[in-house]
């Protein structure tokens, strides 16, 4: 059955300066035929090493804007999707299509689409949620990650803040998204970032994702998730054999030093992480510096 979804005009994302990237329209994902994906896919096709860059909540793949030039200067080919209902991405109107299997479901299917190998993960928030579920079920695909503030959902609390958050997303009228990413980052988004966060959402019959994501973080037992994430849990601590990169926006009060921390205790070999005192949840905000220091510690800047 065909899903009922929005899809942004075009003349939204018209005002990019800082994101001047055409992204591909993918309508053909196995099981999501119908839907319109946008991927934003730089660099050579034939590149040694893909930099996946997946996206949280409220955010898309411009939020990658300070990292995707760094990457693809070096040599490397950066793929970063926009979530179903995030960015130029289509947008079921639906809250119950908004599941975590769904939303993992079509970046597998992007993954093989596309036949992405020797991928280096780049996640944060539910990029992070998704994506470390996503090397267990793709053997000898993934060879690196670097990760930011995010978490494995297993079932368990998370913090203060993210409770917080959850019972706020739950409750506000409308979620200001542009306004959520302005506070965290302080002077790192000016206002043509605001026009562009805000972009994707004309109005409140395109935020079911953003009012539906809060709600599916796996927290508490027997949430959809959880069992991907004890999996996941395991294959980090026992089966990952790539090399690891960490960086901990150190404002944030949802996913940052303790929750961190923790994930990098469950990561196999995972260095001490970058620590970015300025920083707040969304760390690609500061990412220049972040993706130049974890090419250098790959060795493939």
């Amino acid at each position: 059955m065909a899903i009922e979804a929005l899809r942004t005009p075009d003349e939204r994302f018209a005002l990019l300066p800082a994101f001047p990237y055409v992204p591909t329209y993918l309508d053909d994902l196995a099981g999501y035929e119908g839907l319109r994906m946008a991927v934003v896919d730089e660099g050579p096709r034939d590149a040694e090493t893909t930099f996946l860059c997946l996206h949280g909540e409220p955010t898309w793949s411009y939020l990658y804007r300070k990292m995707l030039p760094v990457f693809v200067a070096a040599g490397h080919r950066v793929v970063a999707p926009d979530f179903f209902g995030f960015g130029r991405s289509d947008k079921p109107v639906a809250d119950e299509v908004y599941t975590f299997d769904f939303h993992r479901g079509a970046i597998l299917r992007l993954i093989e689409r596309l036949d992405l190998q020797n991928v280096a993960l780049v996640c944060q928030d539910w990029g992070g949620l998704i994506g470390l579920t996503l090397p267990m079920d793709l053997p000898g695909r993934f060879t690196r990650l670097l990760v930011m503030n995010t978490a494995i959902g297993v079932g368990a609390f998370l913090s203060d803040g993210f409770a917080f958050w959850k019972n706020f997303a739950a409750s506000a009228p409308e979620i200001p998204v542009a306004g959520l990413i302005a506070t965290d980052a302080l002077g790192a988004v000016n206002l043509m970032d605001a026009v562009a966060y805000d972009a994707p959402f004309p109005d409140d019959r395109y935020k079911a994702g953003v009012r539906r994501f809060p709600q599916l973080v796996p927290v508490e037992p027997g949430m959809a998730g959880v069992e991907l994430g004890e999996r996941a849990r395991a294959f980090w601590s026992d089966r990952w054999e790539g090399e690891s990169f960490m960086a901990i926006g150190l404002r944030d009060g949802v996913l940052g030093r303790p929750v961190m921390e923790a994930l990098r205790s469950v990561v196999r070999g995972c260095p001490p992480p970058m620590e970015l005192p300025e920083a707040g949840h969304f760390v690609q905000e500061y990412g220049e510096p972040v993706a130049r220091r974890a090419l250098e510690h790959f060795g493939i800047g």
